[in-house]
C-alpha cells in the first residue's frame, strides 16, 4: 500500500503544461475481455509533463552514451536529467514491464503451471533461450524469467496463456499504456523483439513508476540468479539463470526495480527504480551503444547525482 500511495503522488506531482498530442496512436480492433482481465475501470490519468526543474544543474557536465535520458525524482516528479526524452524509439525488452503488469492485472493464478511450446519459439529473430520446447514451470517463475533475464520465451508464453487470447493482450498492453497516460506509446508485442514496440523516455519513467507498484516485479526485476529445474529427469541438474542487469551484482546500487533491453534498433537500454543519496530516482538510459557503456552511463549518472543532490 505505501509504494501505492507513493506512485499515486507521483503521479499528481506532474504538471500539465506539455505540448499536445498531435496524433493518437492507430486504433485497435476491439476485442472481447473477460471480466477478470477488464482494466477499462482502472483510474486513467492524465499526465503530460513532469515538473521542471527547480535547480539550475548543469546536464553539459555528465557525458554519456545514450541518447535518450531520463532522470526524475520519483516523489515529486522534478526532471533531475534530461536528454531527447520525448524522442519516439524502440524499446526492445523494456518492454516486458508492461507484459508483467498487464498479466498481474488480470489475477491469474501464479502457481498455475504453463508449457512453453513451439508457438513461442521465435524464429525470425533467432533468440537463444534455455527454455526449451515442453519445459513447464509456474506462471510465477516464467514471469521472474521474462524480468530478471530477458527471457523472450517466457515473456510470449504469458501473453499466450492470457485468457481472451494473445491478441487481446496486446490490446489490453495499449490499453494499459492509454490509462497511464503514456500517449506517444505503442505495443505489437509482449517481447519487446520487434522494433514497431515504441516509446519515449517520459512514457517509460510512467511505466515503471506504474510498474514499480506491484510487488512480483520488484521482487522478480530485481532477483539476482534464479535456479530452477527444467527437465523432470531424475538426472537432470538444476539451471541457473543470471539477471541481465550488472548492476544488480555489483551491490553498490540500491535498485528497487530494473529492466534491460536490447535489439539493434533500439540499442542497449535499461530503465531502474533506485536509492541516489536516499532519494527514489527513475532512471531512463536508452540506445547505449554496448553492456559496458551501459554500466558507466548508468555509473556516471548516479556520481553526478549523489553530487547535486547531497548539495541541496
Amino acid at each position: 500500500m505505501r509504494h501505492l500511495i507513493g506512485f499515486f503522488c507521483f503521479l499528481l506531482s506532474l504538471a500539465a503544461n506539455a505540448n499536445a498530442v498531435d496524433e493518437l496512436m492507430e486504433s485497435y480492433s476491439i476485442i472481447d475481455i473477460p471480466q477478470c482481465c477488464d482494466i477499462s475501470q482502472q483510474k486513467r490519468f492524465d499526465i503530460t509533463d513532469f515538473t521542471p526543474s527547480l535547480h539550475p544543474y548543469n546536464f553539459t557536465s555528465v557525458r554519456l552514451k545514450a541518447v535518450n535520458v531520463l532522470v526524475i525524482d520519483q516523489e515529486t516528479g522534478e526532471i533531475l536529467f534530461s536528454k531527447k526524452a520525448d524522442e519516439i524509439v524502440s524499446i526492445a525488452s523494456v518492454t516486458k514491464l508492461m507484459t508483467a503488469m498487464v498479466v498481474l492485472d488480470a489475477d491469474l493464478p501464479m502457481d498455475e503451471i504453463i508449457t512453453i511450446t513451439r508457438a513461442d519459439v521465435n524464429w525470425l529473430k533467432r533468440t537463444r533461450s534455455r527454455l526449451q520446447e515442453g519445459t513447464k514451470l509456474s506462471r510465477a517463475a516464467i514471469m521472474r524469467l521474462a524480468l530478471m533475464s530477458s527471457d523472450n520465451r517466457a515473456a510470449h508464453a504469458l501473453a499466450r496463456t492470457y485468457p481472451a487470447g494473445f491478441k487481446a493482450f496486446i490490446t489490453a498492453m495499449n490499453d494499459k499504456a492509454l490509462n497511464l497516460g503514456m500517449m506517444n506509446s505503442e505495443f505489437f508485442d509482449p517481447t519487446g523483439l520487434t522494433p514497431k514496440n515504441t516509446s519515449t523516455a517520459r512514457d517509460l519513467a510512467i511505466m515503471v513508476g506504474a510498474a514499480y507498484g506491484y510487488d512480483e516485479i520488484r521482487e522478480f526485476s530485481t532477483t539476482e540468479r534464479y535456479t530452477v529445474k527444467l527437465s523432470k529427469k531424475r538426472n537432470a541438474r538444476p539451471t541457473r539463470f543470471m539477471n541481465s542487469n550488472a548492476l544488480i551484482h555489483t551491490h553498490q546500487w540500491k535498485i528497487g526495480l530494473s529492466k534491460t533491453g536490447y535489439i539493434s534498433d533500439a540499442g542497449r537500454c535499461v530503465v531502474m527504480q533506485a536509492q541516489i543519496s536516499d532519494r527514489p530516482v527513475i532512471i531512463i538510459l536508452m540506445d547505449s551503444l554496448t553492456k559496458r557503456t551501459r554500466v558507466k552511463d548508468a555509473n556516471a549518472l548516479k556520481a553526478w547525482l549523489q553530487t547535486i543532490l547531497e548539495g541541496i
